[in-house]
């Protein structure tokens, strides 16, 4: 697993403890405020970050690799994330859904509000 856009505080490995990919998931989601998870190179990921980025908030993005132990961390993510899918969105440690739940927010004009009550934008 790789992170990008890391914030302070963010650990993908703590002290060399085995955790579970639920668990990991949980505590990435609670150490962020606006954290997604995706397959390394996906494209409905790269639109989730900008469309972010244009409102003024910094997503920490976990490229998920493929392969066997990836695979348990993608179902972990895609459950956490409500809609059964990557990319998984959370905003302050609750789910958004994938870039439907995120268009869904930004257009209703609910998106920098909730940005904004998390932490992820300057007033």
């Amino acid at each position: 697993m790789q992170a990008v856009g890391i914030r302070r505080g963010l650990t993908i490995d703590p002290a060399g403890e085995e955790e579970a990919p639920a668990a990991r998931v949980g505590r990435l989601v609670r150490e962020s405020p606006v954290v997604i998870f995706a397959r390394r190179g996906c494209y409905m990921a790269h639109v989730m970050k900008s469309l972010l980025a244009a409102v003024g908030a910094h997503a920490t993005v976990i490229e998920l690799d493929a392969g066997a132990p990836a695979e348990e961390e993608l179902a972990a993510a895609a459950d956490a994330g409500g809609h059964g899918a990557v990319p998984a969105l959370f905003v302050g440690g609750a789910p958004v859904g994938g870039l439907e739940g995120l268009m869904n927010l930004h257009l209703s004009g609910r998106l920098v509000p909730r940005l904004r009550e998390v932490g992820a934008l300057c007033a």
